[in-house]
């Protein structure tokens, strides 16, 4: 793995230390916290620290976690993240995650690269399944996760500690057998 996958309009980087500014403006962002189980950090070293965690599991050596900077391809401009979190490689399984910038939602940039990350977990990792939460009021979200094929597995009840008080999740999967997993087409 090169550290970096790209789509028609996005380039997906694994993130750096030099990305600290960027990845702290968008968690301290009141709509992208709304759903977010970290809460907005209290300063930019909170912030680093999360960053240095999430750098350490990308470079670990075992290839176990795959959190990347989404990047509009023209501009280079920073506009979320995504991440792909593999479980016990016996079970061929991994978690997926996102986070985009408000100013960039609703523009297909979530769908497009969530489709490239479950294109590289099944091509190149050979994963089984990959799965996915939101909590249930995170109707973009939902939307996103259906329009990629997932399906909807379950809901585990108050489960996330949200800013609002306890919420209850959705469970999404996709499995590379799946006969609507049309992910190898789209990309």
């Amino acid at each position: 793995m090169k550290g970096e996958l790209e789509t028609n309009r996005l380039n997906l980087k694994l993130i750096t230390i030099s990305d600290l500014e960027k990845i702290h403006e968008l968690l301290s962002l009141p709509e992208t916290d709304k759903f977010n189980t970290l809460g907005i950090p209290t300063n930019i070293r909170e912030t680093e620290k999360i960053l240095e965690e999430l750098i350490t599991k990308n470079n670990n050596g075992k290839e176990t976690n795959f959190t990347f900077k989404v990047e509009l391809k023209d501009e280079k401009s920073f506009i979320g993240l995504l991440s792909l979190n593999l479980g016990n490689p016996k079970f061929k399984s991994a978690e997926v995650w996102y986070k985009f910038h408000s100013h960039f939602w609703n523009k297909g940039y979530a769908t497009e690269s969530l489709y490239r990350i479950l294109e590289f977990g099944f091509e190149e990792l050979k994963l089984h399944r990959i799965e996915a939460g939101c909590a249930v009021d995170n109707i973009g979200s939902i939307r996103i996760l259906e329009k990629v094929g997932m399906t909807k597995e379950g809901r585990k009840r108050k489960v996330l500690p949200l800013k609002d008080g306890w919420s209850d999740n959705f469970e999404y999967a996709i499995l590379s057998s799946d006969p609507k997993n049309t992910v190898l087409n789209k990309i």
